[in-house]
């Protein structure tokens, strides 16, 4: 199966073409804030260098998120589009699970992050198990100081949201600093060679996506939205933290 993949969570976007599990062709490019004006553009260029057509391919995969509103918007809009010309199936991939795919095969839990607002972050914990990715904990947002308290033994970081606040994140640890585990340089970016490969598997189970698809934003916790309010408003009048 040939297949087209599309990862634009980030400010990094990514475009892939694989032909099962082997890589025809792929573009990464800053977007700058301008994922629209890029993506198509970047799409035409690796089918031209690919010597591939629309026609040419069987498949579709998106990354849908968390990630950037902006990105992932551009992102899910352009591949409906072009299923709605081509009628392709398409795959779904959750931002985070695709991340987890960057490190296959490893023996210890995954936990990709992504930056969110300031100082906080999205993040997951996965696991390999069998050769099957396994969701081991629901993905989350909120604070770094959130993410540190959830994490639970030997555990291997990558993803942009463990390279702007790992440092803080060990710090808060403290002696349990060694948990924290740098996943290689090369398996940091979200990336559309990943979104390929477990759309690819998704396709294979039959999971196509329906017309309805959005883009996946995960919420922060009721009780941590509280909380930050109550810090902010005793802030405000001076006060000590609650």
């Amino acid at each position: 199966m040939k297949l087209l993949a599309v990862e634009t969570a980030t400010q990094q976007q990514s475009v892939a073409i694989l032909e099962g599990a082997t890589l025809l062709g792929r573009s990464d490019e800053a977007a700058q804030g301008n994922h629209a004006m890029k993506l198509i553009p970047m799409i035409d260029r690796l089918l031209q260098s690919t010597g591939l057509r629309l026609a040419d391919l069987d498949g579709l995969a998106v990354s849908i998120g968390p990630g950037s509103f902006t990105g992932l918007r551009v992102g899910l809009a352009t591949v409906m589009g072009i299923r709605s010309v081509t009628g392709l199936p398409l795959a779904a991939v959750p931002t985070l699970d695709a991340m987890a795919w960057n490190v296959r095969q490893a023996d210890r839990l995954l936990c990709p992050v992504l930056k969110a607002r300031t100082r906080e972050v999205y993040w997951g914990f996965y696991r390999w198990a069998a050769g099957t990715l396994v969701q081991v904990a629901e993905e989350r947002v909120g604070s770094i100081e959130a993410f540190a308290q959830s994490i639970e033994g030997p555990t291997v970081m990558l993803g942009d949201g463990w390279l702007n606040y790992g440092q803080d994140v060990q710090r808060l640890l403290g002696d349990r600093a060694g948990d924290a585990i740098e996943a290689s340089r090369e398996a940091m970016a979200a990336s559309a060679v990943s979104v390929g490969l477990a759309g690819l598997e998704r396709l294979a189970r039959g999971e196509v996506a329906g017309r309805g698809l959005a883009p996946r934003y995960v919420q922060r916790a009721e009780a941590e939205i509280a909380w930050q309010r109550r810090v902010a408003a005793a802030q405000s009048v001076g006060g000590e933290r609650p």
